[in-house]
């Protein structure tokens, strides 16, 4: 026959034997955290890093794209499309960037002819924890726009 007194199990007749005690469920309980908080922080760490770097590609094709409708402008130069991405990469606090555009001078682009605008930035300067999965890669978008 089996029993409970005071939340402790144990057996009746011949010797008391303790089945289970308060501190032992203390003992697993600490092993189970010490087991499972590393893979956890892992985790929430891991998505924290992936969220931001996709922001930064976010970032940078809004730019490029915004970069690349200056560029059709019938009027606009080369500085006036690097002046437009410079301010939206700035205002999303990127830092480390390139902008290059092909052709070079966006006077050139005619009706039916593509325009493209590339935007790289270094991964770990952009990233909140200094680019953990990519570290030392950059993270390049691009946007082609056909003239009108």
């Amino acid at each position: 026959m089996v029993g409970i007194a005071r939340g402790r199990l144990f057996k009746c007749k011949g010797t008391m034997m303790l089945i289970k005690a308060e501190r032992s469920v203390k003992g697993s309980s600490l092993i189970e955290l010490a087991l499972c908080l590393p893979v956890l922080v892992l985790l929430v760490l891991g998505t924290v890093e992936i969220c931001s770097i996709m922001h930064l590609k976010q970032g940078l094709k809004l730019a490029a794209y915004e970069a690349a409708r200056i560029g059709l402008v019938p009027t606009a130069t080369s500085e006036n499309v690097i002046a437009q991405a410079d301010l939206l990469l700035e205002g999303r606090n990127i830092k480390d960037y390139s902008i290059t555009t092909q052709p070079s001078d966006p006077t050139r682009v005619g009706y039916g002819d593509l325009f493209t605008v590339t935007v790289s930035a270094a991964s770990d300067s952009n990233t909140l924890f200094g680019g953990w999965f990519f570290s030392g890669e950059p993270i390049t978008e691009s946007v082609v726009v056909r003239g009108e």
